[in-house]
């Protein structure tokens, strides 16, 4: 199925029915009084998480939805049938956007749950309703309210606790497969991955995360380059972000080198995404000898004045994945523990999610944007700033290497 995680569509509620003007006509009955009945409410347009969904392909062509219109109201107040709301299935993990406004309306974020995002317009009151002491014949009636009818963006963050960020053939496909049972085309050349892939991970009993690959970077991607920019933002909802780098590369370039390339995109898509927790998984040990994958790795550490966790591992071979993934586990339950126990903690990951979305969502609509002058013909005049690679990270101490065993 084709992978789909940007849509727009149109919904239109339905309207209410209009009121009825009806007088009681029965042999023998004179002057029998007003009996016209309400019309009935609209139906409004819901948008429900499905968790059997994982793209927005069924939008993709089908892009207007309205709701039923409430029948007019009948005689001997009888009242018309309301609309049938109508229920729209998206993936968990999808944000609603008012085109219009640019107002997000909602972030789905579990199964089952439903946002109103047209409602059915009001009914329109029979003349019964008008009847009193002094006015015993009215002929009046209220016409129904015409429902909401709005354009939306529909966008898609895949949900995942760990995000796997790298160069093409950094060797995340092949690490996806080696920890979970996801199955992503792995081959001898780049851009192999055209779209985020979701795997489980199992780490014992009852224990279990789910892991994204996302379409490796190359340099210039903040800028649109490559693949990868499209699918930058969903890293956004993860909680440890996985640095896989290749240590041998091919063609005998710095591992280094390739490290930088990404931190400095990351930085230019959203400033607040380096802030994310990061570990470095240095790739391909197999590749080396003994000698030669330790030096390897202290180059790597020394040039990129690494603080945090550094593991070592060969997703070709699986060694060093199950120490990977268990000690991604531990991380995981201490910092949901944490969030229990700590109200300030939890507020200033929410803050910094906030952060991530919103800087995320102006980095790619100024894309957007920059695009469309193009297709217009008109030469984009703002240039991106090439800012220098600073490694923010100011923790003291070394970095805590993990290698093969």
């Amino acid at each position: 199925m084709k992978f789909v995680d940007e849509v727009s569509i149109f919904v239109k509620a339905g309207d209410g029915g209009n009121g009825m003007m009806s007088f009681r006509r029965e042999k023998f009955i004179e002057k029998g009084g007003p009996n016209g009945g309400d019309g009935g409410d609209g139906g409004s347009i819901y948008l429900e998480a499905d968790e059997n969904l994982n793209t927005l392909v069924d939008y993709r062509y089908t892009r207007r939805f309205h709701a039923q219109n409430g029948q007019k109201g009948g005689s001997t107040d009888c009242t018309g049938a309301k609309g049938e709301d109508l229920i729209l299935p998206v993936p968990v993990g999808t944000t609603v956007i008012d085109a219009a406004t640019q107002e997000i309306m909602g972030d789905l974020t579990k199964a089952g749950q439903r946002l109103l995002v047209a409602q059915g317009g009001w009914h329109g009151l029979g003349n019964t309703r008008f009847k009193s002491s002094t006015n015993r014949a009215p002929r009046q009636t209220t016409p129904g309210k015409p429902g909401d009818a709005r354009d939306l963006k529909l966008e898609l963050k895949v949900l995942a606790d760990v995000g796997l960020l790298g160069l093409p053939n950094a060797g995340k496909s092949t690490f996806i497969r080696s920890v979970s049972a996801a199955k992503p085309k792995v081959a001898d050349y780049p851009f192999t991955t055209l779209v985020p892939n979701l795997g489980v991970v199992s780490v014992g009993r009852y224990k279990s995360f789910v892991i994204a690959d996302i379409p490796g970077l190359i340099e210039g991607a903040a800028e649109g380059a490559g693949l990868g920019i499209r699918f930058l933002k969903h890293l956004a909802r993860t909680r440890l972000l996985l640095h896989l780098v290749d240590m041998a590369p091919p063609d005998g370039s710095d591992p280094a080198d390739a490290a930088e390339v990404i931190l400095r995109e990351l930085e230019k898509f959203s400033p607040a995404l380096t802030q994310r927790d990061r570990w470095l998984v240095l790739n391909k040990a197999d590749q080396l000898l003994e000698d030669e994958r330790e030096e390897r790795v202290r180059q790597v550490v020394d040039r990129l004045d690494w603080k945090g966790p550094v593991f070592v591992i060969s997703a070709l071979e699986s060694e060093g994945t199950e120490a990977l993934s268990q000690a991604i586990m531990r991380y995981l339950d201490e910092r949901t523990l944490r969030i229990a126990e700590e109200p300030e903690y939890a507020e200033a990951l929410a803050e910094l999610d906030r952060q991530i979305e919103d800087e995320a969502r102006a980095r790619l609509q100024e894309l957007d944007d920059q695009r469309a002058l193009r297709r217009a013909g008109v030469k984009a005049v703002d240039e991106v700033e090439e800012d220098d690679f600073d490694d923010d990270d100011d923790d003291e101490g070394g970095a805590e290497i993990f290698y093969v065993r």
